[in-house]
């Protein structure tokens, strides 16, 4: 497998390994979440959350740029789309 590709897996294992811990299950213990969560990251149908990616950094004290590298996310900055800023129109009465 290409290192630079996304691996969410490859961040779940380090972690698993670094905390000392024997599986998925003590992981989400860990990090505070259930463990459906971390089957999903594993299997591709969530992805790593901003609020996960902290909590992650908190418990393995490895910074936010080292955990993002380790599932393969490269890039140097992040853009948040405007739309994101704007208010929601309010619905006429």
């Amino acid at each position: 497998m290409d290192q630079f590709e996304y691996n969410p897996n490859r961040l779940l294992d380090t972690l698993i390994e670094k905390l000392h811990l024997k599986n998925d299950a003590a992981l989400s213990r860990a990090l505070e979440v259930a463990p459906p969560v971390i089957s999903k990251i594993r299997h591709r149908r969530l992805p790593v959350g901003a609020s996960l990616l902290i909590r992650m950094h908190e418990v393995s004290e490895l910074s936010i740029r080292e955990l993002r590298h380790l599932m393969g996310d490269r890039r140097n900055k992040f853009r948040i789309s405007d739309k994101q800023f704007k208010p929601k129109e309010m619905a006429e009465a």
